[in-house]
């Protein structure tokens, strides 16, 4: 698995509510930017952020830009859009920072959703 595949991965989650998925793309003490700057650390943490935003019940659409791979870790940054009823109620670009597992599968280490104005 390419480390590209995270971006499908949240679409998929988010747009499936599926807080356990989401949080499953995560390493055990990742760190998760807040709009705010505030960092949610570890899973926990990382749920109620994702819990928060699928309680909506809005729709993601993501456009990855860059998904850069060195050996086990990888630079990616993508351009999302969430929508409530076809009315865009968020969107930014993204920064974010993967590590390779030794299954072969990529999670996050840090994740800044809000790196950007969209």
């Amino acid at each position: 698995m390419d480390a590209v595949n995270l971006h499908g991965a949240v679409e998929a989650g988010v747009n499936a509510g599926d807080v356990d998925a989401l949080v499953a793309l995560y390493e055990p003490d990742a760190h998760l930017l807040g709009e705010d700057g505030a960092v949610a650390v570890g899973s926990d943490a990382i749920r109620e952020v994702w819990a928060t935003l699928v309680s909506f019940g809005g729709r993601i659409s993501m456009t990855t830009r860059y998904a850069v791979e060195r050996d086990d870790i990888a630079l990616l940054s993508n351009v999302w859009s969430f929508e409530i009823d076809g009315a865009e109620v968020a969107s930014a670009i993204t920064s974010e920072v993967a590590r390779r597992q030794p299954d072969g599968t990529w999670r996050y280490v840090i994740d800044n959703p809000y790196a950007a104005a969209s």
